[in-house]
Parts: structure tokens; sequence; C-alpha cells
């Protein structure tokens, strides 16, 4: 079967488990306020300073989750409450290949979202170097430093007009993960 297909069924298969969330981009209530909720930027989610100890519970309000500009709600079709993210709402914590050629990586988050990394899903580097990763509805993951420095190892070099990148490919896609300083 070609890459292109292999690719297409195993994002079909994946999106099914995204299409199972509320459909949050069609909610617009009116803003309701703001709740003591943070997520740090280790990713534990805090509730009036304590932590959430039930996965379950973090899994729920992630799936209201919705990114507004800079800003962050959890939202029902009535309500919207403003929250505060520290840096973003989820992490990349794993990854792996899905195929033998290594073409088509799978990445997941600390809530066990998994996803092709993808034009749908692409990496992205900040101004600062950090690399984040489009989840769902336009929420960030920020890649963990150990699936970072796995990136790394697999990395190829490659010359370009801005430099020596460090690239590798999924789903036949180039993704950055940096320049090499000269």
């Amino acid at each position: 079967m070609p890459l292109d297909k292999i690719s297409a069924q195993i994002s079909a298969n994946l999106a099914s488990a995204e299409q199972k969330m509320p459909p949050v981009d069609q909610w617009h209530p009116p803003y309701s306020g703001e709740i003591d909720i943070v997520i740090k930027a280790d990713g534990h989610w805090f509730y009036q300073g304590g932590i959430f100890k039930r996965k379950s519970l973090v899994k729920l309000f992630a799936s209201v989750l919705k990114k507004e500009a800079d800003d962050y709600f959890l939202v029902t079709p009535v309500e919207k409450f403003g929250i505060k993210v520290e840096d973003a709402p989820f992490l990349i914590t794993q990854w792996q290949w899905l195929d033998e050629q290594k073409t088509i990586m799978q990445v997941s988050t600390n809530l066990e979202d998994s996803f092709i990394l993808n034009a749908q899903h692409p990496l992205k580097i900040s101004d600062d170097g950090s690399l984040y990763v489009t989840v769902r509805r336009n929420l960030p993951a920020k890649v963990h430093r150990n699936v970072y420095y796995q990136w790394v190892d697999l990395a190829q070099q490659e010359s370009t007009k801005q430099g020596t990148e460090l690239v590798f490919f999924s789903a036949e896609h180039r993704f950055c993960l940096g320049r090499l300083s000269n």
C-alpha cells in the first residue's frame, strides 16, 4: 500500500477519536468570568492552588478547552470561563514510528491524545527555540525535553540558505528542530 494511503488510513483512525470530542469550536457562549484553574508549564493542572489528582477529570476539562487569540477558556454551549495556561496546555511526552520505513510518526500528549505529526499537526519553533505541535482545535502541545533529545538523535543535518538545519520527516512533511550555529 502506498505511503500516502497508509498515512491517510492511520490519520482517519486517529481522527475518529478526535471527533468524539465536544464541538467547542462551534460554541460561542458569553464570557462568564474566571475560574482559578492553572495549567502549569509542566502539564499539571491546579484548582485553587491544589493539584488535580484524577487524570479523568483533567481529560474532561481538556475536552472543553478552547483558545482564542492568546487566551484559554473552558466552554460549554452556555458558559465560557477563562483559565490560566503558563506555557501550553499539553506536553508531547511520547512518540513512535508507525511503519517499518520510519516515515510516519505518531506523537502522544500527557493526556493520551495521539496523532500523526503532519501538515494538520505541524511542528513549530517559537522565538525562544521551544518546539510546539498543534494538537487539536489550534491548541498547542510543548515538546518535552526528552522527546526533543530523541528527535535530535534521529534528525539529519541539511544545508539551507539560512544555515545548517536539523530536520526529519513524517507523513511526507519536513520538520525542522532548529539551526546549528556556525
